[in-house]
């Protein structure tokens, strides 16, 4: 396979650092949540919502942002993005309580929303076939390293400093990143001005009453109006939104995507695994420093096998994929990782991070190395480069509001106490969701057409 031509590696490095602050960002604060009740109060609602907010823009509006790219430029959204998110940060840095802290999460949400799709897009446009499979693996282990190194930093932060510079942490590849633009000049697609803002504000709306009654149930019950008005007008607003979506010639969500085979049971694996590792990030993050009492830093620490593997396996995994298909991994890679949550069952009152938790990290990061990149390569492989950019956004999308409505429900999943029996029934939960995906990848997922690889 011939190497990356020098704007190809300046293309990855570009998609790698748009994407790293997002999705660091979405980790990064999980080990930072007990420091953040400790101060500001709210216990583990304030916890839901610090995580919640910034999912439910980045949910929603992703969708909006994958149009734009498509529409308006992939590297002028881009920019637009890299700006957004870095005055964001400093507003959550600088939150005196929490109401100013969850709105300020929220826009870095929206602004996180216009990275992701734009670099994917940029890989997808200007790389086919197995070059494209190596450099979504490339993309797919610094990324997803990301989310993975993020409780590590996190953690030093806390402890050595405060919460408020886990936040910071985004500036400095903000700015490398806005100067590498610069020197990004590639041939833009034709361009297509049709943005439906108005399915955007439905999805939002719709996403964010749902998650609402969701998170706030376990205070004031279901039979609240408080709560059943908000989850039943958000559901109302959900189904006009996919009934819009149906009609609609610049859908935000052209549900014609999902007829594509890989695609379409693509992104159902995708709901349910990245729904399992969202829940395994919070509860991990959070119960090691509640539960046996780590620093953050140790709780941290906790999760760097993972890191560890992914980085040296995930190229490898996507290459592997590239010449022999992505189904046996995606099949494989999430049973693994659900014999990994389930190791987490040998977590009790006497701990013990080597017998108990080790072994669990390495078998995750092992199956989670098999699994991000052919998932991603397979599903955003299957569709034409002209659509890349909403393709990428709706298989986002779809992660993310996997990892939102999985948070939302942590009260009900761990029994309203994260604490051992708590812990213990969101390890069962998350190795169900993880084996679940692994089934419907073997159901659904077949080989892409083979592709010519685009000149750049």
């Amino acid at each position: 396979m011939p190497p990356f031509s020098p704007l190809q590696r300046l293309v990855i490095t570009v998609a790698i650092l748009a994407s790293f602050v997002t999705f660091l960002d979405g980790t990064v604060v999980n080990v930072a949540l007990p420091a953040i009740s400790r101060e500001l109060g709210g216990g583990i609602t304030t916890q839901q919502w610090v995580v919640d907010a910034y999912l439910i823009t980045l949910s929603a509006l992703i969708l909006l942002a994958g149009s734009l790219s498509d529409a308006y430029g992939r590297v002028p959204i881009m920019r637009i993005g890299l700006i957004a998110f870095g005055l964001a940060s400093i507003a959550v840095a600088a939150a005196p309580e929490p109401l100013t802290l969850i709105i300020a999460r929220a826009a870095q949400g929206a602004a996180g929303a216009l990275l992701v799709p734009s670099s994917l897009a940029l890989i997808t446009a200007t790389m086919r076939g197995q070059l494209q499979s190596r450099a979504i693996g490339v993309w797919t282990s610094f990324t997803t390293g990301a989310q993975l190194v993020g409780p590590l930093m996190g953690g030093l932060f806390v402890d050595l400093l405060s919460w408020r510079f886990v936040f910071l942490i985004n500036v400095l590849p903000i700015a490398v990143n806005l100067l590498l633009l610069r020197r990004l000049h590639l041939p833009e697609h034709e361009r297509t001005a049709h943005v439906d803002w108005f399915s955007g504000i439905l999805c939002a709306v719709g996403l964010g009453g749902l998650v609402f009654a969701l998170i706030e149930q376990e205070r004031l019950g279901w039979a609240s109006p408080a709560i059943w008005a908000p989850g039943a007008i958000g559901i109302l607003l959900l189904v006009v939104f996919l009934l819009r979506q149906r009609g609609s010639d610049s859908a935000l969500m052209p549900l014609s995507l999902f007829r594509v085979r890989n695609f379409g049971w693509g992104n159902i694996s995708t709901l349910f695994i990245y729904a399992a590792l969202s829940l395994n990030g919070f509860v991990i993050g959070v119960y090691l420093q509640q539960g046996p009492g780590l620093s953050a830093t140790a709780a941290g620490l906790a999760s760097l096998p993972v890191t560890i593997l992914m980085i040296l396996l995930s190229s490898r995994a996507g290459a592997w994929a590239g010449r022999l298909g992505p189904r046996l991994f995606m099949t494989v890679g999430p049973l693994v990782m659900a014999v990994g949550a389930a190791l987490l069952l040998t977590v009790g009152s006497e701990f013990s991070y080597w017998w108990q938790v080790l072994p669990s990290m390495i078998v995750l990061g092992l199956g989670l190395a098999l699994t991000v990149a052919p998932l991603t390569s397979a599903i955003l492989g299957a569709i034409d480069e002209t659509r890349s950019g909403i393709a990428s956004a709706v298989n986002n999308a779809v992660s993310r509001v996997a990892g939102l409505l999985v948070v939302a429900l942590l009260s009900t999943i761990v029994g309203g106490a994260l604490d051992l029996r708590g812990f213990h029934s969101a390890a069962w939960v998350t190795a169900g969701l993880f084996a679940l995906g692994g089934v419907v990848s073997w159901i659904g997922i077949r080989r892409n057409p083979v592709e010519a690889p685009a000149a750049v």
